[in-house]
């Protein structure tokens, strides 16, 4: 029996490929946006990155991108308020959402940072995906879920990317899939494929690659 949400499977040659070179050419940050007025011109097509606070959404920027430090990753939880655009090629964005859940800030910023997510997901045409993060340690949470059902509400498909793969026995994936599968299946946006990544090892990275390629 297919399992419902599987794991997306290894891309073929040609995908591989196209994903190799997308990432292959110049990766650059654009600016930091706080505010809706300051968002680049839509000009290009974009897929963004969400994810609690320390789930490895930097990391994992990183690794797609092949570079160390184009993302700033932090031991800080919450320390990424702005939403950050970073061009790859002619014609992609990659954006780097603030993170949610727990943060070390006023409860005056976070709120912020909630409207400012809230209006960009639900205004931003040239938005293809988002990529949602969730830690293979710890499964979908009840902040994940609220992130989930604003694409919903917004319209914007979202794909589920898995962190941190090599953190969990391989013996142990089925029990936390399952339960992202269960999680996901009350989300009409859900993209039905999951894609398990390690940024340390580099797992699944070329496959997000491909994906995001063909979505360019």
């Amino acid at each position: 029996m297919k399992l419902p949400f599987p794991i997306a499977p290894d891309p073929e040659p040609f995908a591989l490929e196209k994903g190799r070179l997308l990432f292959a050419g110049p990766v650059d940050f654009v600016k930091g946006v706080v505010a809706m007025q300051d968002l680049p011109p839509p000009d290009r097509i974009e897929v963004c990155f969400a994810g609690r606070s320390n789930v490895g959404k930097s990391s994992l920027i990183n690794a797609l991108t092949g570079r160390k430090a184009l993302a700033r990753a932090s031991n800080t939880p919450g320390r990424t308020q702005e939403i950050n655009f970073f061009a790859a090629g002619d014609g992609l964005y990659l954006v780097d959402l603030p993170g949610y859940g727990y943060a070390e800030a006023p409860l005056a910023v976070v709120q912020k940072w909630q409207v400012l997510l809230k209006s960009y997901l639900a205004g931003r045409q040239t938005l293809r995906r988002a990529f949602v993060l969730v830690d293979t340690r710890h499964g979908v949470k009840a902040v994940d879920e609220e992130i989930m059902t604003l694409l919903d509400r917004s319209a914007v498909i979202f794909q589920v990317v898995m962190t941190k793969a090599d953190k969990v026995k391989t013996i142990d994936h089925p029990k936390v899939l399952d339960q992202v599968r269960l999680a996901l299946a009350r989300h009409p946006a859900a993209f039905p494929e999951i894609i398990l990544t390690s940024s340390e090892k580099g797992d699944g990275i070329e496959t997000l690659r491909a994906v995001i390629a063909g979505l360019s």
